[in-house]
Order: C-alpha cells, then sequence, then structure tokens
C-alpha cells in the first residue's frame, strides 16, 4: 500500500516539476511576476509576522518542513520528518465559478511523512497527495492552516510574540506491523532565523533562481509517537523550515545536500550545497550560524565547507548517496562530524520521479568524536536529477 502511494505520488510530482515558472534574466527594471504571473522572490522583502507564516498562493511553490529528535520516557530515541507542499497551478489561487465542477482545483498539497526508529535501526515513511477539490487538501492564507487529507498542521501566535507560534502537528498511517503516527506541539525557544540577504536566499545566479526562507531552528516538542502500534509519550527538539517561490532551481542544476545541525551549546547551523549537473557547485550555494540569542550570521559559500566521508547504496534505487560528512566553519571554530542513525533512510520511488534520503544524523566532535548535538541531512539528485 505505501509503495504504491509513493509511485504515485512520484508520479504526479513530475508532472508538477514540468509547471514550473521559467526563469527570468538578472534585470532590476523587470515586473518581479514570472511571464506566466507567479510572484517571484526578490529583495529587499520584509516579513511580516504572523501573516507570512501562512499560505503565499502568488508564488508556485512552498513548503512547511518539519524534522526532529524525539526520546520516550524510557530513553528510546526516533528521528521524525513530517512536511507539507503547495503547489500552485495558476498565480493566486483562483477559485471556480459558481456551478463549476467541484472537482476542480487550482492548488495540489503533497505530504511526506516518516519515522526513524534509531533502536530497531528500522525507517517507515508514507506519503500524501491531496488536490484542492472536494477540500481534500488546503493551506489558509491568513493563518497557520494546512492540510493533505487528515495530516494537518495548525498554528496560533504566541500572546505578545507575533512572530512566535505555538504549532500542532498530526499525521498518521496503518501499516501491518501496526499504527505508525505522531501527535507533536511545538513551542520555539527563539524568534525565527531568516536566511540571505534581504529577505531571499538565493539558489542560482539568474533574476527568478531565489527564495523567501526561514527557519525555527530550535523547537522544544512534546506529545505522543506510536511505532508499530505501540505508543510513547516523547519530548524532544525539532527544526522547522518554511519556504516560498517561484522557479528557484534551474535546467542544468542536479539536486542539492541541505544540513541542519542543532548543537549543545544553542548554536544552530544550517547549510545547502546545490549541485550542477557537470559536477560542480553553484555559487550561491549558501548557510546560515545562528548564535544562542537567536542572531542570525550569514554564511556566503567561501565560509563553510562540507567533504563527504563516506558512501551509501541504496538496495530500493541503486542510486549512491554521501554517508557521513564533515562540516566545518573555520570562523566560528566549528568543526563536526555527522554520522547517520540510521544508513538506509530513503524515501525510495521505484518506478521513476523524485526520490531523495533525508534522515536523523549525529553531530559529533571531528577530532574527539565527543557528542556536540543532533542533526537531519536531505539529499536529492541522486536518485535523479529534481526540478522545482
Amino acid at each position: 500500500m505505501i509503495r504504491r502511494a509513493v509511485r504515485a505520488m512520484s508520479a504526479l510530482l513530475g508532472c508538477i516539476a514540468l509547471l514550473a515558472a521559467p526563469s527570468l534574466q538578472a534585470n532590476p527594471a523587470l515586473p518581479q511576476v514570472a511571464r506566466d504571473g507567479f510572484t517571484i522572490a526578490t529583495a529587499p522583502y520584509r516579513y511580516s509576522w504572523p501573516l507570512d507564516h501562512a499560505s503565499h498562493p502568488g508564488y508556485q511553490t512552498e513548503w512547511w518542513y518539519y524534522t526532529g529528535h524525539l526520546k520516550t520516557r524510557a530513553g528510546r530515541s526516533f528521528g521524525y520528518e513530517l512536511t507539507f507542499f503547495r503547489f500552485g497551478l495558476r498565480p493566486g489561487d483562483p477559485r471556480p465559478p459558481p456551478g463549476r465542477s467541484k472537482w476542480r482545483g487550482n492548488e495540489l498539497y503533497p505530504a511526506h511523512f516518516a519515522i526513524t526508529d534509531e533502536q530497531g535501526k528500522t525507517f517507515f515513511y508514507d506519503v500524501r497527495f491531496a488536490r484542492e477539490a472536494l477540500q481534500m487538501g488546503a493551506a489558509a492564507a491568513g493563518t497557520l492552516a494546512v492540510r493533505a487529507d487528515d495530516w494537518s498542521l495548525t498554528g496560533s501566535p504566541l500572546r505578545g510574540h507575533p512572530a512566535m507560534e505555538r504549532m500542532v502537528l498530526h499525521a498518521g498511517d496503518e501499516t501491518q506491523e501496526g499504527r505508525n503516527a505522531i501527535d507533536l506541539v511545538q513551542l520555539p525557544q527563539k524568534p525565527p532565523a531568516i536566511h540571505g540577504h534581504g529577505g531571499v536566499s538565493r539558489k542560482s545566479h539568474c533574476f527568478s533562481c531565489a527564495s523567501h526562507y526561514y527557519s525555527y531552528t530550535r523547537l522544544h516538542t512534546a506529545g505522543t509517537l506510536e511505532f508499530q502500534g505501540r505508543r510513547y509519550a516523547v519530548d524532544g527538539l525539532s527544526w522547522m523550515d518554511h519556504e516560498y517561490g517561484s522557479a528557484e532551481l534551474q535546467p542544468d542544476q542536479a539536486g542539492w545536500d541541505w544540513f541542519s545541525v542543532q548543537l549543545d551549546d544553542r548554536r544552530e547551523i544550517m547549510a545547502y550545497v546545490l549541485r550542477q549537473k557537470d559536477g560542480s557547485i553553484t555559487a550561491e550555494s549558501a548557510g546560515s550560524l545562528i548564535a544562542p540569542d537567536g542572531s542570525v550570521r550569514y554564511l556566503p559559500r567561501g565560509a563553510f565547507t562540507v567533504v563527504s566521508t563516506g558512501t551509501w547504496k541504496s538496495p530500493h534505487t541503486g542510486a549512491t548517496y554521501p554517508s557521513g560528512w564533515r562540516l566545518q566553519v573555520p570562523s566560528a571554530k566549528i568543526d563536526i562530524a555527522l554520522q547517520p542513525t540510521v544508513s538506509d533512510q530513503e524515501l525510495a520511488v521505484t518506478s521513476g520521479g523524485v526520490s531523495y534520503w533525508e534522515g536523523a544524523v549525529a553531530a559529533t566532535d571531528a577530532a574527539t568524536a565527543r557528542a556536540l548535538g543532533v542533526g537531519y541531512v536531505e539529499l536529492t539528485g541522486y536518485a535523479g536529477a529534481v526540478s522545482l
């Protein structure tokens, strides 16, 4: 059942990729919309909280991305991922006129859910694909409320702190081994970290190759996790990305390696390395270093290095992924090793489409192997080029 759902999801994502807005050449005099009318992420951009936590139907692509590390009262550890995507077919989410078919809809809402059982060295994943039609999926424009079937994300601003949201996540699926589910409450311990310059995170050199991108880098997480039918009270630490734009990636780009690291000294690191199809690295690859007080330092490509220390070959897709990394930020005296807690954390599609590796990693001192924190790594384009 899960494999069939993933294959169906992948085929539809392949169709969505073809709808990506064409890029514009770098020219500040051009209007800030693509030729098909979707809004382009341009600087300067000032975030408006809490509205910018919600949906932005003027942009073609958007996602709310949660990854985290949870522990039971007995100390058993799990990683998890829950992601809600929004893909617009026409800008501004125009509604069908009265009398038109209820099957008509302008937006698509894929969602991905995964649990990593670090003790049992097993990985579960599932996907949903909901259309706007018949209210199967939705993303509100005025408040944080996203849904794909019965998986949901809702938020409410914390009193006196409009940029800070109390967020509730729910997802679940029945399997032959038993039910897998999460019901989690997220409380930010830092304000949103805004990545890039002037409110935009660049992905290549062209005018449209950018997104608006911010993260909650340290979320206290509590609630319940169900794995193979057994229910646990859990507590832990999560990371949330919210990103929206139009035509961010280009045809000459193959994919990306993305890293989030939460250090025990209350610093966090985000870094992404965009890979060209010719094997080179996109110059606009970048990152952020977040201080204990929440202040953000932009890291251009030359300010950090990421080197893979091993590989893992997927038995599902045949793709070879890097597995294990050394991440250095010399100016901040950061030199850490990242190692997957489970080797196989691939959301695998065996019949074409989008497959990727997204998994929990442990962070240690590269010289002494002393534990320094936790993280998540996302690897795309190794089992086929990715397009947005």
